[in-house]
């Protein structure tokens, strides 16, 4: 019990903040992984992330079968079952965990970095990738769990709106797909279209592997090796389809609920794009400050349409969206989506206010070390960087490329990537009231 809580607290720990990204190292295994290595010698544990371009936009008219796959991987091995593969990897004190989402698939692990424990749980990462456990109990348990989740969603008005915001920005691109996949594809998903996914996209040269923590050089080209080895070399994933813009559109879904779901958006700006820092810094004052920012205080603090509101870009390796959203009372629909409306005009128009601009550059310059204030989040920017392609500098610069932007640049890269007469909108809640006509004698 005591080495357990020990190995807890170990792994709970975070490494001070520090721009641990300027140490970054990289090369590729001998069948074609590509290796991050970023050093972190002050907590005694090590990262690994293992990850393929295998998310859902890979799902073809197969909705919901990279989240069906991703899901097996934490079924075990071939001679582990689930509970024994999970006591195992219990007893060298790691955290095992895998996934999927739009763009990537992954395995993570996180061990200390005492080499008995450490190589034991490497092993058992070796041994999934190798040969993941596809039976067909695990594989009839996994899809009735995605079945029931996918169910648990049509009562959820949140997850309504962004399925059906998704597909109204993308149309029958691969982003327009649910990552869950619906109903009727999911049952109609079997374990050897399972097996045929595994096989074609969780192959060497379709995967990054990105290590964060204590360990030497050395160590880490062997762990690298040991996992690359446990996969066919393969090809890497193709390119996806370009995104072609869709129209805008104005979509209401009826929903019995006491809060209306807003989203409002266009198609935003794809990892790389020259305006990303003007970006980053123009929505700050928009909406993305929280409660410091011009949307809360002109929708909640003056006027009380919603509790909150905010605005993000999501760039993706293709342009990914840009989304104004709410939630607001059913009568108050139609007010709190064209004040959402002019507030976004008024903002590409006139703002930002220079004084506003400065605050949020501030704001964002004095938040920046807590992005690497632990190995996990070191991990997470790795992984962002090295799945995009960015340049190993892109953390090391950023706050100098935010301290570089302009007024003037910020304006213009708003005028060109914002459109609030063309976004589309897509509500869920309680049909709107209508308004009341008159009598005429």
């Amino acid at each position: 019990m005591m080495r357990r809580l020990v190995c807890l607290l170990l792994l709970l720990a975070v490494t001070p903040a520090s721009l641990a990204m300027a140490a970054i190292q990289r090369w590729q295994t001998a069948n074609g992984a590509r290796v991050y290595f970023v050093p972190a010698q002050e907590v005694p544990m090590l990262d690994v992330r293992v990850v393929f371009a295998a998310g859902s936009a890979r799902d073809g008219d197969n909705p919901g079968l990279a989240t069906l796959t991703a899901a097996m991987l934490d079924e075990g091995t071939e001679t582990l079952k689930a509970d024994d593969f999970h006591a195992a990897m219990e007893a060298t004190g790691a955290n095992f965990g895998a996934g999927s989402g739009l763009e990537m698939a992954s395995l993570s692990l996180r061990t200390l970095s005492e080499v008995a424990s450490r190589d034991a749980a490497y092993a058992l990462l070796a041994a999934v990738l190798r040969q993941p456990r596809f039976s067909a109990e695990a594989f009839a348990r996994q899809r009735s769990l995605l079945v029931s989740g996918l169910q648990s969603e049509q009562e959820s008005p949140g997850a309504i709106a962004d399925h059906a915001y998704m597909r109204a920005l993308y149309g029958q691109h691969p982003f327009g797909s649910p990552e869950g996949g619906t109903l009727a594809s999911v049952k109609a998903i079997s374990l050897p279209m399972v097996k045929a996914f595994y096989g074609r996209y969780f192959v060497a040269t379709n995967a990054l592997l990105i290590f964060v923590g204590d360990a030497s050089r050395a160590n880490i080209e062997r762990l690298a090796e040991q996992l690359s080895q446990a996969l066919p070399a393969g090809a890497p994933a193709p390119a996806l389809p370009v995104v072609q813009p869709q129209p805008a559109s104005a979509q209401h879904i009826a929903f019995d609920s006491a809060q209306t779901h807003v989203l409002l958006g266009e198609l935003g700006t794809a990892r790389g794009d020259p305006d990303h820092f003007a970006l980053i810094l123009g929505n700050h004052v928009l909406g993305g400050n929280g409660v410091v920012s011009v949307l809360f205080n002109e929708v909640r603090e003056k006027r009380g349409l919603s509790y909150s509101v905010d605005s993000h870009f999501e760039p993706l390796g293709l342009p990914g969206p840009f989304t104004a959203s709410l939630q607001t009372r059913g009568e108050q629909q139609a007010e709190a989506v064209a004040l959402l409306r002019r507030e976004i005009a008024n903002f590409v128009d006139n703002g930002p206010d220079p004084k506003a601009l400065e605050e949020a550059r501030q704001n964002l310059l004095g938040d920046f070390p807590l992005r690497l204030d632990g190995n996990g989040k070191i991990l997470d920017n790795l992984t962002m960087m090295a799945f995009y392609g960015l340049p190993l500098d892109y953390l090391d610069t950023w706050r100098d490329k935010i301290k570089a932007v302009t007024l003037a640049e910020v304006r213009a890269a708003l005028k060109r990537h914002l459109h609030p007469e063309a976004m589309t909108l897509v509500t869920v809640g309680r049909e709107p009231a209508k308004p009341a006509t008159q009598a005429h004698p």
